[in-house]
C-alpha cells in the first residue's frame, strides 16, 4: 500500500470510529507495524490533521474536520476508470457521454499526483459484441423506468414473429453481446425481457405504473437466474 494511500485510510478509520483507536489497532487493520502508525500519525499532525490522542491511550480525530470532496486512493481512482469505460461497451450514446463528463469534472479537481493516474490508467475493456439499439432510445427507456411510464413497443421475436405490446420497463440489463429491457408485459401477464436491437420502434405512454418504491424491480431481482436473463 502507498504511503499516501495508507494516511488516508487512518483518517477514514479514525473519523468513523466510536472510541479511540490504539496504534496496535491500526497497524493490525493495516498490515504494517506500530512503529509505521506512529510515523504516520506524526506526519499527519504536522499537516494540521487534528488528531489527539497518545502512544498507549489511542487516537481520535477531532469533530468537525473532513478531507477535501474528491481524495481517491489508487484502486478506488481504477474502479472509476474501469467503470466509465466499462459503460462504453453498452451502445448507449447519453450514458456514454454522461461517463465522460464524470472523468472529466473528476480530473478538474483531483489532485495532480492523481490527476495522470486517471487518465493513464493501465486498465483496457474490449468494445464487446451487443448489437447497437435503432428502433428505441435507450435514455427514454431509462427515463421511464425512473418515472415508472409504460411503453408501447413494437418487437420482432427470435423466430420472425412481429407483436406490439405495453410494458412495464423495470431494468436495463446490460450484458457483452446483448442489452435487454427487463419489463411486466400486459400481454403475456408476466416478466418478459426485451432485446433492444429487436425492438422496431418504441414511444413512451403517458400512463403510469404503480412502482411501490421498487418493489416490482425486487420481484423481478428475485426471480430464479434474473441475473442470467433470456430474450423472449
Amino acid at each position: 500500500m502507498r504511503r499516501a494511500d495508507r494516511l488516508f485510510d487512518i483518517i477514514q478509520r479514525l473519523r468513523t470510529a466510536r472510541q479511540p483507536m490504539t496504534a496496535a489497532t491500526i497497524a493490525e487493520q493495516l498490515e504494517v507495524t506500530v512503529r509505521t502508525v506512529y510515523r504516520d500519525i506524526a506526519a499527519l499532525q504536522a499537516r494540521r490533521v487534528p488528531i489527539e490522542g497518545a502512544a498507549g491511550i489511542g487516537y481520535v480525530l477531532r469533530r468537525g474536520f473532513d478531507l477535501p470532496p474528491l481524495m481517491f486512493t489508487t484502486e478506488e481512482v481504477d474502479a472509476i476508470i474501469t467503470g466509465a469505460r466499462l459503460v462504453r461497451r453498452l451502445r448507449d450514446p447519453k450514458l456514454q457521454s454522461a461517463a465522460d463528463s464524470v472523468l472529466a469534472k473528476i480530473t478538474t479537481v483531483l489532485p495532480e499526483a492523481l490527476r495522470g493516474h486517471l487518465v493513464d490508467a493501465p486498465v483496457f475493456v474490449s468494445s464487446g459484441s451487443a448489437a447497437a439499439s435503432e428502433g428505441v432510445d435507450l435514455a427514454e427507456v431509462r427515463s421511464a423506468i425512473h418515472a415508472a411510464r409504460k411503453l408501447r413497443i413494437a418487437y420482432l421475436d427470435g423466430e420472425g414473429r412481429r407483436t406490439q405490446r405495453t410494458i412495464w420497463p423495470v431494468a436495463m440489463a446490460y450484458y457483452v453481446d446483448v442489452t435487454l429491457i427487463a419489463a411486466w408485459c400486459e400481454l403475456r401477464n408476466d416478466f418478459r425481457h426485451f432485446r433492444v436491437d429487436r425492438i422496431e420502434w418504441a414511444s413512451a405512454l403517458d400512463e403510469r405504473f404503480e412502482a411501490e418504491q421498487g418493489k416490482l424491480y425486487a420481484e423481478w431481482l428475485a426471480l430464479p437466474k434474473a441475473g442470467e436473463a433470456v430474450a423472449h
